[in-house]
């Protein structure tokens, strides 16, 4: 089945984008309720302890970005982000908490992503997709394409992603002499990023996501 069958479609691309949107507001919240959960409140006194998407907009990422894809050139990739949950690690219970707010996120997609494989699971059992073209299919179908694009994505060891935090972690409990260095290339990050999506690496990122999504469908199908 070809995965990008649907990725030319205005009609596909309106129904993706609210799953989109729903994903990274899910990815914040996560952030920002188990920092709640580690003893850091400062997401909560911002609002951002909340799954109302008006709290965790970003003016670009949230909806120049989208509108862009949806209102430009067909088979630009489907992209988007929120704004960042600001986090006090000197609030946590532990140190060890750092780790688990920053996994959170992508957690949460990856946890979408399977709740999505099994109410496709359940439709096919019950017969109540009739075809892949059907709404009933596509949506759980783009609930589980864009959550693991984004927990994929997120697990990037690239500042300011999830996955740097993580690396920066376990660099700094090593006392590694390279943690400083790597949290100082952040600034840079965005940029480091974009020349990876503008290069064949990018292809990897595409590879691994087609991988977990083909995985998933041949449990469904």
């Amino acid at each position: 089945m070809d995965l990008n069958v649907f990725s030319n479609e205005r009609l596909m691309a309106l129904l993706a984008l609210p799953v989109l949107l729903f994903s990274i507001v899910v990815h914040e919240f996560a952030h920002a309720y188990v920092a709640f959960r580690a003893g850091d409140r400062t997401a909560a006194y911002l609002g951002r302890l909340t799954l109302n998407p008006l709290a965790h907009i970003d003016p670009i990422g949230t909806v120049l970005i989208p509108l862009l894809q949806f209102f430009g050139p067909q088979g630009l990739p489907l992209i988007g982000w929120a704004k960042p949950v600001p986090v006090n690690p000197s609030r946590f219970r532990s140190s060890e908490w750092d780790i688990f707010v920053s996994l959170a996120g992508p957690g949460s997609n990856f946890l979408l992503a399977v709740l999505a494989t099994i109410l496709l699971k359940l439709f096919v059992v019950v017969g109540a997709i009739s075809s892949f073209t059907s709404p009933l299919f596509l949506v759980p179908f783009f609930f589980l394409q864009i959550n693991v694009a984004l927990g994929v994505f997120n697990l990037i060891p690239i500042p300011p992603l999830d996955g740097s935090r993580v690396l920066y972690r376990f660099l700094a409990s090593a006392r590694s002499p390279l943690a400083d260095r790597y949290a100082a290339i952040e600034p840079y990050g965005f940029f480091i990023l974009l020349l990876i999506l503008m290069t064949r690496a990018s292809e990897y990122f595409g590879a691994i996501i087609d991988f977990c999504v083909r995985f998933a469908l041949r449990f469904i199908i």
